[in-house]
């Protein structure tokens, strides 16, 4: 746990006790803080205070008397409308900040030369974060990874000189820090997202680009026109990745899946990515193009980091490789919940065999057609299976299959039976999952399970 010690002896309001917001409350407790918890769910008030967490109900508190409102980044903070502990705190001129401010708090405090890697971005946030952690512990590091990859960052170990912090942000998590200052800020791209919790696209990326603006040194990836904007304006040290051929300027390059640093002449190569299966895909590309721009300011050498990089297990339910019968790959990308996502999964293989479905995103999945060729036939599942019928009717054979069970049976058998070099089972369902599943998580879980039970399956490795 890193305790909260720069709030000791005052009083802070929290609002959301869910698994941050507990963090939070204890970390502010450890610390020397008074805290007033509060939740929307009283079983999460209860369990906070068998914790011996201070709880009580905000609308009838006396808001003068408060340092601070630490506010859950699931809460609103802006858009659709301001919570309405937001509108209290702020008729009492209390700042709204979050669990992330917290940190950067008690870094500045404590240990302001501490490093602390901040990753943001659209897509590829987790992976990328999850890469870098595991080269630098590959590397030797003491690493602490967390945000919103998982792991509450107040229930890491504290900041220290000798401790690397590899932090996720999302952006509701940066909206709520306002002195985010890393070592390295690294924004990986920017496409619309979460647009009702921010209004516009301009916001959005008004948000994200607070996180390499604060940065010492900022990493961008400029494949796209926000990022490349953004990447234009930074005064600073500034760290440029390119996919593919174009590019402006020197800096970290992903080419037809080898990653080359081009900011020495000549350029040198430095990971051959395609023999790594965690990563495949242009996508993983930028991620290892910026893990690696990360690791080399942190001193890691350009072998080190290859060989690190070789051992990478990927994360669960992002293009995750279950195991093989036969000529036949079966990949978990249950994390693809909208038609975005999956554009990455499809363009990553040739002849897919191709399970989707679920709670349909707006758009559904017209913005896929030009990978539709690359599906050899389609296995539709859950509330999303006539839109989806509809769509693609006349350009990819298809099966109303229901159920995901029906799905991986169906698909294994004609997978089987394809004669491509390398047919793949995909799970990549352009879908939220709430439809049949408690999670993406879950989802993923189930097919796993469900692949692993097919007899002859090779698990990786074996």
């Amino acid at each position: 746990m890193t305790p909260s010690t720069t709030f000791a002896g005052r009083t802070v309001a929290l609002f959301g006790l869910g698994g941050s917001g507990l963090a939070t409350a204890l970390s502010l407790k450890a610390g020397g803080a008074r805290v007033i918890a509060c939740d929307d769910n009283p079983a999460r008030m209860e369990a906070a205070a068998q914790q011996g967490i201070g709880t009580g109900d905000l609308r009838q508190a006396e808001w003068t008397t408060f340092a601070a409102l630490v506010l859950a980044p699931g809460v609103p903070l802006t858009h659709p409308a301001p919570h309405w502990t937001v509108d209290l705190a702020k008729a009492a001129g209390v700042p709204v900040i979050g669990d992330i401010e917290l940190f950067c708090s008690e870094r500045a405090a404590t240990s302001p030369d501490a490093p602390f890697v901040a990753i943001t971005g659209t897509n590829g946030k987790s992976t990328t974060t999850a890469l870098i952690a595991h080269v630098l512990a590959a590397c030797g590091r003491d690493v602490q990874m967390g945000g919103n990859i998982g792991t509450a960052i107040l229930s890491l170990a504290p900041p220290s000189p000798d401790r690397v912090h590899v932090i996720e942000l999302s952006s509701f998590q940066i909206d709520l820090t306002p002195s985010l200052a890393p070592t390295i800020g690294v924004l990986l791209n920017l496409t619309p997202d979460h647009l009702d919790r921010h209004g516009d696209m301009a916001h959005y990326a008004a948000i994200k680009e607070r996180l390499v603006a604060g940065a010492a040194h900022a990493i961008v990836g400029v494949d796209d026109e926000f990022c490349r904007a953004i990447a234009g304006r930074r005064t600073g040290p500034l760290t440029r990745v390119h996919v593919g051929e174009a590019g402006e300027g020197p800096g970290i390059l992903a080419r037809n899946g080898v990653v080359i640093d081009g900011r020495p002449e000549p350029a040198e190569a430095v990971a051959d990515l395609s023999g790594i299966g965690a990563l495949r895909g242009a996508h993983n590309w930028q991620n290892a193009a910026v893990a690696y721009a990360v690791a080399s300011e942190l001193g890691i050498t350009p072998d080190a980091f290859a060989a690190a990089l070789a051992t990478f297990p990927g994360l669960p339910h992002r293009m995750e490789e279950v195991g093989r019968r036969g000529a036949v790959l079966f990949i978990n990308d249950s994390k693809a919940t909208n038609a975005d996502s999956t554009e990455k999964a499809l363009s990553a293989f040739q002849r897919v065999h191709w399970i989707l479905g679920g709670k349909a995103k707006e758009g559904g999945i017209a913005s896929l057609a030009p990978y539709f060729p690359r599906v050899a036939h389609a296995y539709l599942i859950g509330a999303a299976t006539e839109d989806f019928a509809a769509t693609l009717d006349g350009q990819v054979p298809f099966s109303r299959c229901g159920t995901l069970n029906a799905a991986v049976a169906e698909a294994a058998a004609a997978a089987e039976r394809d004669g491509a070099g390398e047919p793949v089972v995909l799970l990549s369902p352009a879908c939220a999952s709430y439809d049949q599943f408690r999670s993406f998580e879950d989802r993923g879980d189930q097919f796993r399970a469900l692949v692993r039970a097919l007899p002859g399956l090779r698990a990786p490795g074996d």
